[in-house]
């Protein structure tokens, strides 16, 4: 039997109406507005990892989601995104599908099989394209599909879609989006062709006009064919709107019954789903759309939260709210804000790190706020059989993750914290421009710490004898920033990242950075910006990224328009090489070309020569500079803040090092969240 939703209380009004309004699609209805979009993990790609997957499917279905769509399955082997990746083209393929399927159903909710052929994005040999042209984010260059080629392939997507319904799917999701095989097809841009599929915008919409049209012949009128549409392409010469709304319009003739928003393609220069990008900034494009068809739209990316779907839903801006990586984050969203607990949910910070990092460096995804996404048959938070008393040391992500997660299985748990506060520089990185979204991390840390009765000691640091009787300790005291040894170095010039962020030192007009890691991008973005955030204006945020705000012209490109710098500033870095070559796989380009839009200096294999009244003297490629800086911030790494690991080892209980205390690795909250929450599990 599927899992009720949670019951209100007393007479209130539900607190989001229109989310919890079910979907009516005349065969089949949807019991919210809330689509689980798409998102690959990699347990697609193995017949092993189907248990994992079903689990991880069922939990979200289990916490209230209206539909599922699945990652991406190619209905060919020229589709696939990589060599034995994920594909359905095979009866016996389709079997092992049903108990992904019957876990979700078991709970109530319905799930579409997407639908990916990558064409000249795939990271293989075999790929093909509808033209010679290779992609400039792909190192392979595709092969020019034939028309008994392109007649094969809209054949096997047929195919698959049948297979997807004898495998329990209630429907499929075509990927016709994000510059995948059939974007590829539509725009003139990668569709080079002078026969019946290329040429006119008629003839490059029919490769998937067609692909629908016989989709709905092989599963029939009760089958779910969602649509992905790209709306908004975010490349030179991207389709016109007149071309989106006659493919839209085609695309229901064809036998659609809903169609997703489709936002940027992968080798799009303007960020379309990280942190710096504003809650809901594309929804106006659907709502641009709703006037031209009559199928239900679904609007995506960058909504994280029941107020922003509520609104988008409550202004007509479309019938559904895609969200995918929020149910990373936390599987249990659509209970809690249907209970009316927005403060209970843990909500994605859209930093990239877990799950398309790792997806796009062929590892399973994951999520940093939630460990136990993708991994939800391992890292299992069961009630202990045995309490313990447990201190834990420092309230950073680490300690507030152990904390929280042992108190959950029922140990008593006290948390000391030197400061008076929560969060340790998780605090001053909410500060930096784009990133304020960690202060919903915060927040639901707090939350945590009252659900899971953890004792909280504010603005305290334990002496060892006040650790004495605790059955396990848990160092979670964070890292101290590294010093460093140029001439000058103790010149009131010199500054370090904490004093910057903090506000105890507030820089002149002129600054140098030392250390170009993730801390040293983050302070020259905190320096180089004044006034609000664009990532809390979305106005100011397409001015500065060159997006069209009336989503009108081809691409939805204009130029970019940033406001100059605060400061000019310079970014420094021993080692050789390009300044943040080790940045995030997904997002290291968007810090990049953030900085590069405030004209900030970065040079890498630069030689500190020394600090003085003067300014700064340098050695860049051999010639040496003086540098007329006010200030120089030091951002050289980090050391593991062990201050209180020798004292505790004649106590005689278990002391554990959990994140920066254990490995100091430029903040990496990865790895600290989910290493202290799998301590925790085990404890």
């Amino acid at each position: 039997m599927p899992s009720p939703m949670p019951a209100r209380t007393g007479n209130a009004p539900a607190p989001y109406p229109h989310l919890f309004a079910p979907l009516d699609l005349g065969f089949t209805t949807i019991r919210n507005r809330v689509l689980m979009g798409s998102m690959h993990t990699g347990l697609e790609d193995r017949a092993r990892d189907f248990p994992k997957l079903a689990a991880y499917f069922a939990e979200r279905a289990e916490g209230g989601v209206g539909l599922i769509v699945t990652g991406g399955f190619a209905p060919n082997i020229e589709g696939w995104l990589k060599p034995f990746a994920s594909r359905l083209g095979w009866p016996w393929e389709a079997r092992r599908h049903q108990q992904v399927t019957d876990a979700v159903h078991a709970h109530g909710a319905r799930i579409c099989l997407q639908l990916l052929h990558a064409g000249r994005y795939a990271f293989h040999p075999l790929l093909v394209a509808p033209s010679r042209l290779k992609a400039p984010i792909n190192p392979f260059t595709p092969r020019e599909l034939s028309a008994r080629g392109v007649e094969r392939t809209i054949a096997a997507f047929a195919n698959a879609a049948r297979l997807a319904r004898e495998g329990g799917y209630d429907g499929v999701e075509v990927m016709g989006s994000e510059g995948y095989l059939i974007n590829q097809f539509l725009s003139a841009r990668t569709n080079r062709r002078n026969d019946r599929w290329g040429g006119s915008p008629e003839n490059r919409m029919r490769f998937a006009v067609e692909i629908v049209r016989r989709i709905r012949e092989a599963c029939g009128p009760d089958f779910i064919i969602m649509y992905r549409l790209s709306m908004l392409e975010l490349v030179p010469d991207g389709l016109a709107w007149d071309e989106i709304v006659a493919q839209a319009k085609a695309i229901e003739a064809a036998g659609a019954t809903i169609i997703n928003t489709g936002i940027g393609w992968h080798e799009s220069r303007v960020p379309t789903i990280a942190t710096p990008v504003p809650r809901a900034a594309f929804a106006e494009v659907t709502a641009r759309l709703r006037p031209h068809v009559s199928l239900p739209l679904v609007a995506t990316n960058r909504i994280n939260m029941p107020d922003v779907a509520e609104r988008i839903l409550a202004d007509g801006k479309a019938d559904m709210v895609s969200m995918a990586r929020p149910l990373l984050a936390d599987p249990h969203w659509v209970r809690k804000a249907a209970a009316g607990r927005p403060e209970a949910i843990n909500t994605c910070i859209a930093c990239n790190q877990a799950c398309l990092d790792h997806v796009f460096n062929n590892t399973r995804a994951s999520c940093l706020v939630n460990p136990r996404a993708c991994h939800e048959t391992e890292l299992v938070y069961a009630p202990t059989a045995a309490p313990k008393r447990i201190a834990v040391v420092g309230a950073g992500p680490a300690g507030l993750a152990c904390a929280t997660v042992a108190a959950e299985r029922g140990h008593r748990v006290t948390l000391f914290e030197a400061s008076d506060a929560i969060g340790g520089q998780f605090n001053l990185a909410a500060r930096i421009p784009g990133k304020e979204e960690f202060r919903e991390t915060l927040r639901w840390f707090r939350h945590r710490i009252e659900e899971t009765g953890v004792e909280l000691r504010l603005s305290t640091t334990p002496e060892p004898d006040t650790l004495r009787g605790y059955d396990e300790i848990v160092l979670a005291t964070g890292v101290l920033p590294r010093k460093v040894d140029f001439p000058g170095h103790d010149h009131p010039k010199v500054v370090g990242y904490l004093d910057v962020l903090a506000g105890r030192v507030v820089p002149g007009r002129r600054v140098a950075i030392v250390g170009a890691g993730g801390i040293g991008f983050d302070v020259a973005a905190f320096l180089v910006h004044d006034g609000p955030s664009p990532s809390l204006d979305p106005a100011l945020w397409m001015r500065e990224w060159g997006v069209d705000p009336a989503f009108a012209a081809p691409g939805g490109l204009v130029p970019p328009d940033p406001l100059p710098p605060a400061r000019e500033v310079w970014l420094l870095q021993r080692s050789p090489g390009r300044p943040g070559a080790r940045l995030g796989r997904t997002t290291g380009w968007i810090h990049r070309a953030t900085l590069k839009h405030k004209r900030v200096h970065m040079h890498g294999g630069v030689e500190y020569l020394g600090v003085g009244d003067d300014g700064f003297r340098v050695r860049i490629e051999g010639e040496v500079r003086l540098l007329p800086v006010d200030h120089v911030v030091v951002c050289a790494g980090q050391e593991p803040d062990r201050r209180l690991f020798d004292a505790l080892q004649g106590l005689g209980s278990p002391v554990h090092l959990v994140g920066g205390a254990d490995v100091a690795a430029e903040l990496d909250a990865k790895r600290a969240i989910a290493q202290a929450s799998r301590l925790a599990a085990r404890l």
